[in-house]
């Protein structure tokens, strides 16, 4: 995970390095605190990305993460992006991002951009770079983890930017495929909050499952996978004010068949879709306020008898504020979220309700090192923990260290 000692958050409608670097080398390197119960990574209802002990806090010291991105500058208007990551304790080594992207020369007030092949959509309001890295905290908001782990495009995005006056319009759409079983962690783990990245042949591990979906889904699922000939689409809207506001509205819709299915490997397709608000204040030189919130609906399986199997509402939001001191910050997060079971096997029981705090630090020591500090304390219920022996209230505290090196 990796842009090191980012600043502000990178224009969603910005796809190259800033810095010009052809080659870039990231690593991460952690001091880990952590309790609660099994995480989610390891196939528990765990929120978090590490919950090593039930009953106490267990210290532990990792390498977490190493990317290599390679960004050639092809001709005056065409770049490409290629960027791949080895992720510890996640089984998606491999491709992280893919494509060309192109960018026009200003026509008076207007200037377009496109890009094709493998990437997240411009969703998230925490993460900046070609690595995707994190800005101001170690772990995302749930919204954004979401995003990392299970919306990941392979398509053709086009739009433009217009200034009117002192204003700034953006309008960006796209149509794309490989991306059929978002929804999948969603429905059966509920939200989470973590910095895992989806990759282009990775799997993501799904909790204990009940005695009907035990023998239809795999135990884990593949974010990056077309089932059917049935394209999907986002569009985005954006408006920069130039009072020091910038608001985005996005909806997205992968249009999956939700009876399409992999005989031998059991991967499903979803009909995924959601509506995401952003909103970035900057009231002054030192301070700026984040808020994204999110509502959705993802759709898998047969009607049986009138209501298919899976039918999961899902709905965040969150709140961060980031103080910026000299060479580092300081930010606070607050969010909110939750999922409402309403499908004829995975209903009532598989909701969820929960919170997270986060308090978040980082400090740059000169241009190839920052380090992050970062305490983040959730609580959920989930009825579905039964079936693993738990209550289904269960509380986590997670504190880390990171030392984030780029080359």
């Amino acid at each position: 995970m990796a842009c090191l000692g980012a600043g502000p958050a990178m224009a969603q409608d910005d796809y190259g390095d800033p810095s010009g670097k052809t080659l870039t080398v990231t690593a991460d390197l952690r001091l880990i605190a952590a309790n609660g119960e099994r995480s989610w990574t390891d196939g528990g209802f765990g929120k978090t990305r590490f919950a090593p002990s039930r009953d106490r806090f267990q210290i532990d010291a990792r390498a977490i993460e190493g990317d290599v991105v390679w960004q050639p500058h092809l001709s005056w208007s065409l770049d490409a992006t290629i960027a791949a990551t080895v992720q510890q304790g996640a089984d998606n080594p491999g491709l992280s991002e893919a494509y060309l992207s192109f960018r026009s020369e200003p026509h008076g007030n207007f200037r377009g951009h496109a890009r094709a092949g493998l990437f997240w959509p411009p969703v998230s309001l925490e993460h900046s770079g070609p690595e995707w890295a994190v800005t101001d905290t170690i772990t995302p908001s749930a919204i954004n983890s979401w995003i990392g782990e299970e919306v990941k495009v392979g398509g053709v995005e086009a739009g433009g930017q217009w200034r009117i006056g002192a204003h700034r319009l953006s309008l960006s759409g796209a149509l794309f495929g490989f991306n059929q079983t978002a929804g999948t962690l969603l429905a059966f783990r509920g939200w989470a909050l973590h910095d895992v990245k989806a990759t282009a042949f990775g799997l993501q591990q799904l909790p204990p499952l009940d005695a009907f979906m035990i023998d239809a889904q795999a135990p884990r699922t593949r974010p990056v996978l077309q089932l059917d000939n049935r394209p999907g689409y986002y569009v985005r809207l954006a408006w920069a004010a130039p009072f020091a506001v910038k608001l985005s509205f996005f909806y997205y819709d992968n249009r999956g068949d939700p009876e399409a299915v992999t005989a031998e490997t059991l991967q499903w397709g979803w009909r995924t879709r959601f509506a995401n608000i952003g909103l970035v204040i900057d009231p002054t030189a030192t301070l700026r306020f984040k808020a994204q919130a999110m509502t959705g609906r993802a759709e898998m399986g047969f009607p049986e008898p009138d209501r298919i199997w899976v039918d999961t509402r899902f709905r965040s939001a969150y709140f961060l504020a980031t103080r910026t001191i000299g060479e580092g910050s300081i930010s606070g997060r607050i969010e909110a979220f939750g999922t409402t079971g309403e499908g004829s096997i995975l209903g009532a029981d598989e909701s969820e309700t929960g919170w997270a705090t986060t308090f978040a630090a980082k400090r740059r020591l000169g241009s190839h090192v920052t380090i992050f500090g970062e305490v983040l304390h959730t609580e959920s219920t989930r009825q579905a923990r039964a079936r693993a022996a738990l209550n289904p209230y269960q509380p986590q505290t997670l504190a880390q260290l990171a030392v984030r090196l780029r080359l």
